[in-house]
């Protein structure tokens, strides 16, 4: 196991397995061929062939298209196709903060393929003995990835919410930090993905926050999604990333960019070349 296979696990999307999602000929998605074949059933709101997906161009804005598709999820959900519903909009858009043709529910888009956005906060102490870092363990009843380490904070980015404001709600929710601490956090880059799996593809951006803590500051979940937190040496943040697979897999991704970052992973370490390039050339 290495650096290399964490980035690897994450993106490992094969487009030749996917239909294209087309919204006015523009590609905004990829849908897996089975789930494509529950949205033909819908033929007034989606046309599929063989390689495409196409929402019906007489659905001209955003308005309409949002309200076209919100029964075709749901009764999805109703089915028992999409198997979670999370109650939250997501754009369907290219870039953060850019045009979007519609808003769907979260829990469809990886059956979408759509491209998503989220953030992680580093929770960071300096302590005599060097830099540690707080870490989650999701709740063992969590849909995904339960029982495994995470990010101190971290959550998708809804329609309506800028960064931090995103921040500050998931720092209240997930790790009880004031507002006036949780609004210190500074966005220090990004890093994105596209790792498909059986619900489709998670196609996302990660906005990563680093929040430097005071050493007598202990996080407590509120919303029942975290076993509980632990304080780690980067150096074990280190192991856990490089030798396990511990940690949530997207979250080893906010791992290696801090271990870069902090000069963990150093020039000398003889993958450093192709961690940098694997990391942050997604999409490039």
């Amino acid at each position: 196991m290495s650096y290399l296979d964490r980035i690897q696990a994450c993106n490992n999307f094969d487009p030749t397995h996917y239909h294209a999602l087309l919204i006015d000929e523009r590609v905004y998605g990829q849908v897996e061929p089975a789930f494509a074949r529950h949205l033909a059933d819908w033929p007034d709101v989606f046309s599929v062939t063989s390689s495409q997906v196409r929402l019906n161009p007489a659905l001209q804005d955003y308005a309409q298209r949002t309200a076209a598709v919100a029964p075709v999820f749901q009764q999805l959900y109703a089915a028992g196709v999409i198997d979670t519903w999370v109650a939250e909009a997501y754009p369907v858009t290219h870039s953060f903060g850019g045009h979007a043709e519609l808003e769907i529910e979260r829990a469809a888009t990886s059956f979408m393929g759509i491209k998503t956005f989220g953030i992680h906060v580093n929770g960071l102490v300096r302590k005599a003995d060097g830099i540690h870092v707080w870490v989650g363990t999701r709740s063992l009843d969590k849909p995904f990835w339960p029982g495994q380490l995470d990010q101190m904070v971290a959550g998708g980015q809804p329609v309506g919410l800028g960064l931090l404001e995103n921040v500050i709600k998931e720092a209240q929710e997930e790790a009880n930090i004031p507002e006036e601490l949780a609004q210190q956090a500074q966005m220090v880059g990004t890093v994105s993905y596209r790792q498909q799996g059986w619900r489709g593809l998670d196609n996302s951006t990660i906005y990563i926050f680093d929040l430097w803590l005071p050493e007598d500051f202990v996080p407590e979940n509120t919303d029942g999604e975290v076993i509980g937190f632990e304080l780690m040496p980067l150096a074990e943040i280190a192991r856990l990333t490089e030798l396990t697979t511990g940690f949530k897999d997207n979250c080893n991704l906010v791992n290696i960019d801090l271990l870069l970052r902090l000069g963990v992973i150093s020039k000398q370490h003889a993958e450093h070349a192709a961690i940098l390039k694997s990391l942050y050339d997604v999409g490039n």
